[in-house]
């Protein structure tokens, strides 16, 4: 399991490079600002509740493909920008599908855009820990979830809520360039 920055959910930590500016910080905006997060407003996140939902999958799928649209990186003006938006898309669909088969469904799905990812979090009450299957066999039917998650994704992670309830598994997507 890759848990380099274990944030707590919503929280990106410190942008890469900067002197201590978080994610909940102003967003790129103003004449320089160009792509899709310069149309992302500052701190913005979408919270979708998905408890007890039927279709879960296929619902949070077409919410986050609305925010997508709503944040410009759909539709997608290039083969970068296509990319980064079904890797998203595909991100959202393996992490839900896991809280639905492996922890009693999931509770909330979170987004995010900043100017360097999109967070993708999704709050079930399981008490395990997701992980690649190893090793990794791409011909078995199954198991491939994480292993996408990890592919697709710049960093990875779980965060236990502090009451001891469930957790938050959260995955980044690299934003175009």
């Amino acid at each position: 399991m890759s848990t380099t920055r274990p944030y707590p959910p919503g929280d990106l930590g410190p942008e890469p490079g900067g002197a201590g500016a978080s994610a909940a910080g102003p967003a790129a905006t103003g004449p320089a600002a160009t792509g899709p997060a310069a149309a992302v407003p500052a701190g913005q996140i979408r919270r979708l509740r998905l408890a007890g939902t039927r279709g879960a999958v296929a619902r949070a799928r077409d919410f986050a493909r609305e925010a997508l649209h709503d944040w410009g990186w759909l539709p997608a003006a290039g083969a970068d920008q296509r990319a980064a938006a079904e890797d998203a898309l595909l991100v959202v669909s393996e992490l839900v599908t896991n809280a639905c088969l492996h922890a009693e469904g999931p509770e909330e799905l979170r987004l995010r855009c900043t100017a360097k990812v999109l967070r993708v979090e999704v709050s079930d009450l399981g008490a395990g820990a997701p992980a690649p299957r190893s090793p990794h066999r791409p011909g078995r039917p199954g198991g491939h979830g994480m292993f996408i998650v990890q592919r697709l994704c710049v960093d990875w992670g779980v965060v236990r809520h502090a009451d001891g309830a469930g957790k938050t598994v959260w995955a980044e997507v690299a934003a175009p360039a």
